[in-house]
């Protein structure tokens, strides 16, 4: 709880009209997209660099926990405020600052949304590569905060390679500007890339200099069906193997299409178990050379069904199946445990048969879909926490999940974080004294620990249990 005089500070940093402390607002602000909750104790709305530099010196003054937020669609725990203090929303801090086509760059606030940003470059004939599917509602300052990337990244690379400079305020309210405006540049340590995913656990970022990419001319849009997962998982590394480099490759096992069939008319076949939606991209002139490529790549034994869309009612019908997982997933488990977990490409189909077992094992249905060309697969734990022991046995199957994962050579996360959900297991990939270096990191730029605290990183040992 905060006292008077810390009250009194805040107001007087951020502004009168610019705080609350409303029961009903700082219980809205005390969730995000996990089912953790904890109310701050105050809310204090962004609306400028200096303003939030005032407001850190003050938290940092009077010791007071400080939680930077977007728009609240992490599904980790990241900007659940589990030591009160204040959560800073970046809602209002939310313009376009620049759009310089010539140097391929815009300038935006870390306020604004994804399907802003997308909307201002394509004006342009540009877009920014990172497309997660919370597109329409997440802030880019979150993008920044989990390095979430989406389909495109599979051609075009994550926030951190679509990234050129950031300004920020480390936890003693000390500004700080990293990278450069221009695509190359070396001269120092790369604290850009160093601040993108750490989850507001090391400094609050104003402003992003974001890199552009010009919009392709054409896309391409193909579904493959495959009798089982293994001939998928062969054709994905054909895919990645040869040159036409897709822009999206999107995986849905067998279970995940089950499940379409019993909630939405479809028209897959009840012999696939394994689908893959296939985009390129490029010049008109060059697509359908690359087409052809991309099927040869795609047919491997097991293929059943290869469907090609040129016109948009025609990509719309593929995409269909795809985008009706979602809302299926929703009506049946509304309280899933949603993992992203990654493996090397080559390791997918052990990946999918090892989930088998566990689902099995732990009496847990598993739904898998995801972004095979990278590895990133979505592991959804169906469960009604409800019931008599099923939240044991699903947390019990989750941390087989990511033991099977490290074992495959795979990391526990690719674009959703850790926050809170993943990080008592983070040491297990990690490693003892790669985890020293990071607190020590942590201890420089936030000397007094109010940034986010006991997220991301494992607790000390003698630290606090959350």
């Amino acid at each position: 709880m905060l006292d008077p005089a810390q009250l009194r500070a805040l107001r007087t940093a951020a502004g009168a009209d610019h705080i609350s402390t409303e029961p009903a607002t700082l219980w809205a602000y005390g969730m995000d997209n996990s089912r953790r909750h904890a109310p701050p104790d105050a809310v204090v709305y962004a609306t400028g660099h200096d303003q939030v530099r005032e407001v850190v010196r003050t938290c940092y003054a009077h010791r007071i926990p400080l939680i930077a937020r977007g728009r609240g669609t992490g599904t980790t725990g990241a900007t659940v405020p589990i030591h009160g203090g204040v959560v800073l929303s970046f809602e209002r801090m939310n313009h376009i600052l620049e759009v310089n086509p010539d140097d391929r760059l815009m300038v935006v606030e870390p306020g604004v949304t994804n399907s802003e940003v997308q909307a201002a470059a394509r004006e342009h004939g540009f877009f920014w590569a990172p497309d997660p599917t919370s597109s329409p509602f997440c802030s880019v300052g979150g993008n920044l905060a989990y390095n979430s990337a989406g389909p495109r990244a599979v051609k075009y690379g994550t926030v951190r390679e679509n990234v050129l400079s950031l300004r920020a305020i480390t936890g003693q309210g000390e500004e700080l500007r990293t990278g450069t405006r221009t695509t190359k540049g070396v001269v120092g340590y790369d604290l850009t890339r160093l601040l993108i995913g750490s989850e507001g656990t090391l400094a609050i970022i104003t402003e992003a200099t974001l890199k552009l990419t010009p919009l392709p001319e054409a896309i391409r849009t193909a579904r493959a069906l495959y009798a089982d997962i293994g001939s998928a998982a062969r054709a994905v590394a054909r895919l990645m193997a040869q040159p036409v480099t897709p822009c999206a490759l999107e995986f849905i096992d067998g279970a995940a299409m089950d499940m379409i069939r019993g909630h939405t008319d479809t028209d897959l076949p009840r012999q696939a178990r394994a689908m893959l939606m296939i985009e390129v991209d490029g010049p008109a002139a060059c697509l359908e050379s690359a087409i052809t490529t991309i099927r040869q790549a795609a047919e491997v034994d097991g293929l059943l069904d290869w469907r090609e869309a040129r016109e948009a009612h025609e990509v719309e019908s593929l995409w269909s199946t795809r985008k009706a997982l979602s809302p299926a997933l929703r009506k049946v488990a509304p309280k899933k445990i949603n993992e992203d977990v990654v493996v090397p490409v080559s390791r997918i189909p052990e990946l999918i048969e090892g989930l088998e077992r566990l689902s099995a094992a732990h009496r847990i249905p598993i739904i898998n879909f995801g972004h095979a060309g990278n590895g990133n697969i979505h592991v959804n734990l169906l469960l009604d926490p409800d019931g008599p022991g099923e939240l044991a046995r699903a947390h019990a199957c989750l941390d087989e999940v990511f033991t099977l994962v490290l074992a495959l050579g795979g990391t526990l996360s690719g674009e959703h974080g850790v926050g809170l959900e993943k990080r008592d297991f983070i040491e297990r990939e990690l490693g003892t004294q790669a985890i020293k270096l990071m607190q020590g990191i942590k201890q420089v730029f936030d000397p007094a620990g109010i940034l986010n605290a006991d997220k991301t990183l494992p607790l000390p040992k003698h630290g606090s249990a959350a």
